[in-house]
């Protein structure tokens, strides 16, 4: 009788330090993964492409405060306005803006938006110079008569 209790009371104590045991570890899991999160960083890079990489995935975009280069991967989404893009659509000389997150010292994009290019400074001048040559050029206005000198006032 007294070897089936001490079986028995071994065998709760073991099962209690294992269920202690899978619990911390359990609780370690998910701090661990808080302090993956609170690394990782959200940034923005707005400006102009100077390399893209579409094998390797990268794309490097030159901000106000240098070079970024930046990762894609599969959950990246690369949009000209309303219409969804691929990263072999984006080329150098581009303007975009990229939405990244960096955790580890790795760049990764979550979206990239390329920017509408703007009229060129040529086609500007074209369009400003077809309207004046299109209108008729104005009659020469009458010459204004002459308007009397003015009385000047007393004391002065």
């Amino acid at each position: 009788m007294k070897k089936t209790i001490a079986i028995v009371l071994s065998l709760v104590l073991m099962f209690a330090f294992t269920a202690v045991t899978f619990a911390a570890e359990k609780a370690a899991a998910p701090a661990e993964k808080k302090e993956m999160k609170a690394k990782a960083v959200k940034k923005q890079v707005t400006g102009e492409v100077t390399a893209v990489d579409a094998k390797a995935n990268t794309l490097t975009v030159k901000g106000k405060k240098g070079d970024v280069m930046v990762s894609t991967d599969d959950k990246t989404t690369v949009m000209a306005g309303k219409d969804k893009k691929t990263l072999a659509d984006v080329k150098a000389g581009d303007k975009v803006t990229v939405n990244y997150t960096e955790a580890d010292g790795k760049n990764v994009a979550a979206k990239v938006a390329i920017k509408a290019a703007p009229a060129k400074k040529a086609e500007k001048k074209e369009k400003a110079a077809a309207p004046a040559e299109k209108a008729a050029p104005a009659p020469a206005a009458a010459p204004a008569p002459k308007a009397a000198p003015a009385k000047k006032a007393a004391g002065y």
